[in-house]
């Protein structure tokens, strides 16, 4: 395994982190285990959650995923050799079944209170805001959605005077955003520096071969900032494995059990890149998951990609893609597809 370091920190993590959104779901608690199992095994101390999982979000399986590595924790003892993140949930009418007042005081101290509880731990090392509340690009959304966006911002200095009493407190480590913007993330950055106050370290966006929309200005922010990209969805929700090539629907896949999660994926431009990057991996003896992952792993603003898998043997090769190194040549190869074909899939 490889490691770097949460940006402004000394906490060390794996560039490899565990995605855990299907437990509770697609997977149960024992496939959870025997995946934490595997990946601390390989070295990977890094995992993600959040209290909205096991998705599709639903009352019914609300904080299923934390419950399950709660239960991991107690009976192996190994929180304190994992780096463990998750999130609060953003107000919108698919969360309507967690509570309805966004980042109010309030629901921050309460969100935690629920996570550290599912999660039998006295303490969570990142505490990430899953999405803005303002309205923003994200989940599929290509460009800003001005129209619909939400004038007022979120109240950034009450967020984050909350989230810091619970750094105080020792419940939460660090802090970190989710699907944010260049200027959302410039604001919570300069009102830390203003008011003295937690800096928001890591930011977690969608990042893919199919989908590089990150480098269009936050990458920059990333490097000159020092906020770390954790990049989730890196296989396009296992579009870049190849699997759902030429309209295959494979049983049991999260594509064909819920094909919404796929959709934005789903488009002649994404199918023709997805098939050229396939070409690539081929020519060079190796998956298109390795290509794929591979090159996110080498990125300079990447502090973690996040890989998440339902089956054991899809885990296996997604951990080992930090092992793979990218030739100049293959590297070069990328660029001329993302050339042609830049950014199919917002």
């Amino acid at each position: 395994m490889k490691y770097t370091t949460l940006p402004n920190t000394d906490i060390k993590v794996s560039k490899i982190c565990l995605g855990t959104m299907t437990w509770g779901k697609q997977n149960n608690e024992a496939d959870g285990h025997e995946q934490m199992d595997y990946a601390l095994e390989q070295g990977v101390n890094f995992f993600d959650t959040a209290e909205l999982y096991a998705v599709p979000a639903s009352a019914e399986t609300y904080g299923k995923t934390e419950e399950i590595i709660g239960t991991w924790f107690k009976k192996t003892g190994n929180r304190d050799k994992v780096v463990l993140a998750s999130k609060i949930a953003g107000a919108g009418p698919y969360t309507a079944h967690i509570r309805e007042n966004g980042f109010a005081k309030a629901a921050i101290i309460e969100a935690v209170e629920g996570s550290l509880r599912r999660l039998q731990t006295d303490y969570i090392d990142l505490y990430q805001l899953h999405w803005p509340e303002r309205g923003v690009n994200c989940f599929g959304v290509r460009d800003y959605p001005y129209a619909t966006s939400r004038k007022e911002a979120e109240n950034h200095l009450e967020i984050l005077e909350t989230l810091g009493e619970l750094v105080k407190q020792g419940k939460i480590k660090h802090v970190g955003l989710s699907n944010e913007t260049p200027w959302g993330t410039l604001q919570y950055l300069q009102t830390a520096k203003e008011h003295n106050l937690p800096r928001m370290v890591t930011i977690q966006n969608s990042y893919s071969l199919i989908h590089r929309g990150y480098e269009v200005g936050m990458s920059e922010v990333s490097m000159r900032e020092n906020i770390g990209l954790l990049a989730y969805s890196p296989l396009a929700q296992g579009v870049l494995s190849g699997k759902y090539m030429h309209g295959k629907t494979p049983e049991g896949a999260r594509g064909t059990l819920f094909p919404n999660f796929i959709a934005r994926y789903k488009n002649p431009g994404s199918e023709q890149a997805v098939q050229k990057y396939l070409e690539i991996a081929q020519r060079h003896g190796m998956s298109l998951t390795e290509l794929s992952l591979a090159f996110i792993n080498q990125l300079p603003f990447v502090t973690s990609n996040i890989i998440g898998a339902t089956k054991m043997d899809q885990l296996k090769e997604n951990i080992g893609s930090i092992n793979i190194e990218l030739s100049d040549q293959i590297l070069r190869e990328i660029e001329e597809v993302h050339q042609l074909i830049p950014n199919p899939a917002p």
